[in-house]
C-alpha cells in the first residue's frame, strides 16, 4: 500500500501527466496532443508557475513568531530531513532541514516538555538507520536533554506519524501539539493529525519561496527547480484532497 501511494500519484504530476500525453501522441501520431504536451511540461517548469503553485500549497505569507505559540504537550517534528551515506554517522541536511531547526527552537522557548522526533524509514531504504535517532542524537550533542526527547517507531509516511504520535500520547486526553513541518507540507500534516485526535497548533518552517523577488524574463524560462515546486505542490494538494475524501467515508 506504501509503495501504491508513492509510486501511483507520478502519474498525476506534470512529469508524469506530460509524458503521458506526448507518448500517446507519438504513438497514435496525434501532433496537437505532442504539442499539448510539450507546451504543458513548459509551462509547469516555468519559475513563475511554480513559485505561485507551491504558495498555494504553503497557504502562509511568513513564518510564525516562536512567542506566538501557546504551550502544548509536545513539540511534533515531521521526518524526511536527513540524507543517509556511508561515512557520515549522523546523516547529510536535505531540503527540509528547517523542521529540526524549528523544532529545537520551539522546544527550547519552553514551549513543550517534550520533543518528538519521527522514525522515517521507507521499506526500500534496508541500509538506513531510522531517521529519528539520528536527530535525537544531532539534538543531544546540541544540549537537548535526552529525557525529554521521544522518537516514535518506523513510520512511512505523515499518516503513520500521526498515528504513532497519537499512540505516545494516549494517556493525554487530546493532546496538544505543536507541528513542525514544511510549510507545503502543513496543511495535510494538519489534517492527519487532528483527524487522529490531537489538537495541533501549526509551526510551519521551511519555505520554498522567496518573498522579495521581482519579476523578469527568467521566470518564463524552464527549470527543474520549478518543475520539481509544481510536482511538491500538486502532490500535496493531490493527497489532502485524497485523505479528506478518504475521511468523509468513514
Amino acid at each position: 500500500m506504501l509503495i501504491l501511494h508513492k509510486v501511483l500519484p507520478v502519474f498525476l504530476l506534470p512529469l508524469g501527466i506530460s509524458m503521458a500525453v506526448i507518448f500517446f501522441g507519438t504513438i497514435f501520431r496525434k501532433w496537437l496532443f505532442v504539442w499539448f504536451g510539450l507546451l504543458l511540461l513548459w509551462a509547469l517548469s516555468m519559475p513563475l508557475v511554480g513559485d505561485a503553485l507551491i504558495r498555494q500549497a504553503e497557504g502562509y505569507e511568513t513564518r510564525l513568531a516562536v512567542e506566538t505559540l501557546d504551550e502544548a504537550d509536545a513539540v511534533v517534528v515531521l521526518g524526511g530531513q536527513l540524507l543517509q551515506m556511508p561515512g557520515v554517522p549522523y546523516g547529510e541536511w536535505g531540503h527540509a532541514a528547517d523542521r529540526f531547526e524549528g523544532g529545537l527552537e520551539v522546544f527550547r522557548a519552553g514551549k513543550a516538555p517534550l520533543l518528538f522526533f519521527m522514525g522515517a524509514k521507507l521499506p526500500w531504504e534496508t541500509g538506513a538507520a531510522s531517521e529519528g535517532k539520528l536527530l535525537a542524537e544531532r539534538a543531544v550533542r546540541l544540549g537537548i536533554p535526552r529525557s525529554q526527547i521521544r522518537v516514535s517507531p518506523i513510520v512511512g509516511n505523515t499518516a503513520d506519524e500521526a498515528a504513532e504520535v497519537q499512540k505516545m500520547l494516549a494517556p493525554v486526553e487530546n493532546p496538544e501539539i505543536i507541528l513542525v513541518t514544511s510549510a507545503f507540507h502543513m496543511r495535510r500534516a494538519s489534517f492527519l493529525f487532528q483527524d487522529a485526535g490531537m489538537i495541533v497548533k501549526p509551526f510551519p518552517v521551511d519555505f520554498r519561496t522567496p518573498r522579495y523577488k521581482e519579476l523578469t524574463v527568467i521566470d518564463f524560462l524552464p527549470s527543474a527547480e520549478a518543475l520539481e515546486k509544481s510536482e511538491v505542490a500538486i502532490r500535496e494538494l493531490l493527497g489532502l484532497l485524497y485523505y479528506k475524501v478518504k475521511d468523509l467515508k468513514k
